[in-house]
C-alpha cells in the first residue's frame, strides 16, 4: 500500500496556504492544490514523513481514507465500515474520533461521532475479535472526519499532536502566538539567513526561535514523536533515513546574527529559557537582551526585522496602544532607515497611529482572531516623502 500514492490534507493558520504551497513545491510534492485553510496533495508514504517533519507552518497531515456521500447517520456509519481499518493500525492502539462539519443537515455531531466510533470498532470486531478503545486525551492514533452538505471524508491523523509543538517548549507568558503562525511571518518578510534579523518585542522568543532554525536548516520536528510511528505502514529504517538526511543538511551557525530583545524581564528570562531547551543559546546567531525598543538602536545598516507588539488584552487600555504604536512608529523614522519592518498585529489602530505608510498588509489569523502583518520600508527624510508621494500616486 505504501507504494500508491495517497491523499493527504495540511491545514495551516488561514493566510499562510501559499507559503505551505511553497514549502511542498520545495519538498518535490508538484500536486499541491491550495485550499481556504490548508493545502490537499498526493504523494507516496515518504511525503508523510517529509512533510510531517520539515514543514515549519502546517498545523497536521491527514491521510484521506475515504469519501462517501450522505443522507442520514446510517449513511455515515455505513462508510466508515466500509473502510479497512485493520489495514491502518492495530486494535490494541486507543483512538479519538473528531468531526467537524460546514453546512451538514444532521442533527447532533456528537451522534454522527459516536456512529463513526461504533462503525471502526464493529469493522475490527468482525476482522480480528477485538476492537480497540477509546481514549480522549493522549489516543494513539486520531481519526478526523468532516461533513458538508452531502458527503463524508474521512481521515488518519498521522501528526499526533499538532506540528507547531516542536518538542521543545516548555513555559510560555501571556498571549504566545503559536510556532507556525511565528515562522510563517518570517517567511512571508522574505528573509534570508544572509541578513541580519531583529525582534525588538520578541516576548517568549518564538519569533527568533523560528528564525534560527530557518537559518541553521534546522527541521522543525526533529525533536518529537508522530502518530505514524503507530501506524502499520510505518518503515522505521526510511524514517531513521530521512531523519539523518535532514540531520545532515544543518549548519553550525546563522550566516548573520538574530537579535532578541524586550522591556519585560520575565519574558527574557523565559525566552533565554526556551533556546536553552532547544539548544540554541549557546550559538553566536542568537543574542538576547532586555532593552525598551524605543531606546533600541539598529544592530547593522540594513536588515530585516519581524515583531508582535502587544495589543488588545496584553496592553490594556487602546490610549496605551495609540500611544505605543506612535513611539514605535518615531524610533523607526529615526534610528532605522534602510530596515524592512514587518509588524504583526490584531488591532487596527496600530494603522492609525503609527504614522508611516504600509508596503504591504497581508491578512492573517492567530487562531480565530483577524490580524495584519504589515510591512514598512524605513526610508530617510527626502526618500520617505517621495516614496510616500509614488505610492499615492502609483
Amino acid at each position: 500500500m505504501d507504494n500508491i500514492k495517497q491523499r493527504f490534507f495540511a491545514p495551516c493558520p488561514r493566510g499562510l496556504e501559499t507559503i505551505l504551497q511553497r514549502e511542498l513545491d520545495a519538498l518535490g510534492i508538484a500536486s499541491a492544490e491550495v485550499t481556504q485553510g490548508g493545502v490537499s496533495f498526493t504523494g507516496h508514504w515518504n511525503a508523510l514523513y517529509h512533510v510531517n517533519l520539515e514543514s515549519r507552518v502546517a498545523n497536521r497531515v491527514l491521510l484521506e481514507l475515504g469519501h462517501a456521500r450522505y443522507r442520514t447517520e446510517a449513511d455515515v456509519y455505513r462508510a466508515a465500515y466500509a473502510l479497512d481499518w485493520p489495514a491502518w493500525f492495530d486494535p490494541g492502539r486507543t483512538i479519538r474520533v473528531k468531526v467537524s462539519a460546514r453546512h451538514c443537515p444532521l442533527a447532533s455531531l456528537n451522534f454522527v461521532t459516536l456512529r463513526i466510533k461504533d462503525a471502526l470498532c464493529d469493522k475490527f470486531m468482525a476482522a480480528c475479535r477485538r476492537r480497540p478503545s477509546v481514549d480522549t486525551q493522549q489516543p494513539d492514533v486520531r481519526i478526523d472526519a468532516f461533513l458538508d452538505a452531502e458527503s463524508v471524508t474521512f481521515y488518519l491523523d498521522t501528526s499526533g499532536e499538532p506540528l507547531f509543538k516542536r518538542g521543545y517548549r516548555f513555559a510560555q507568558i501571556e498571549a504566545p502566538i503559536r510556532e507556525n503562525l511565528a515562522a510563517g511571518m518570517v517567511l512571508l518578510s522574505g528573509w534570508t539567513p544572509d541578513q541580519p534579523f531583529v525582534d525588538p518585542m520578541c516576548g517568549g522568543g518564538t519569533i527568533p526561535l523560528e528564525a534560527a532554525l530557518i537559518a541553521r536548516r534546522i527541521a522543525p520536528g526533529l525533536r518529537r514523536v508522530f502518530a505514524f510511528e503507530r501506524l502499520r505502514l510505518h518503515t522505521p529504517d526510511r524514517w531513521n533515513a530521512i531523519r539523518a538526511a535532514a540531520e545532515a543538511r544543518q549548519l553550525a551557525a546563522s550566516p548573520q546574527p538574530i537579535y532578541a530583545s524586550d522591556r519585560d524581564e520575565q519574558a527574557i528570562q523565559i525566552a533565554k529559557r526556551l533556546f536553552h531547551a532547544a539548544r540554541m543559546i549557546q550559538d553566536i546567531d542568537v543574542k538576547v537582551k532586555q532593552e525598551d525598543f524605543l531606546k533600541l538602536d539598529p544592530p547593522a545598516p540594513r536588515g530585516v526585522m519581524v515583531a508582535n507588539p502587544p495589543y488588545g488584552v496584553r496592553l490594556g487600555h487602546s490610549e496605551q496602544s495609540a500611544i505605543l504604536y506612535a513611539g514605535i512608529g518615531n524610533r523607526l523614522k529615526q534610528q532605522w532607515a534602510g530596515w524592512q519592518v514587518h509588524i504583526f498585529t490584531g488591532d487596527p489602530k496600530l494603522k492609525e497611529s503609527i504614522g508611516l505608510l504600509p508596503s504591504r498588509r497581508i491578512p492573517l489569523y492567530n487562531g480565530p482572531l483577524e490580524c495584519r502583518l504589515y510591512e514598512f520600508k524605513i526610508v530617510e527624510g527626502s526618500m520617505r516623502k517621495h516614496a510616500r508621494s509614488a505610492n499615492l500616486h502609483g
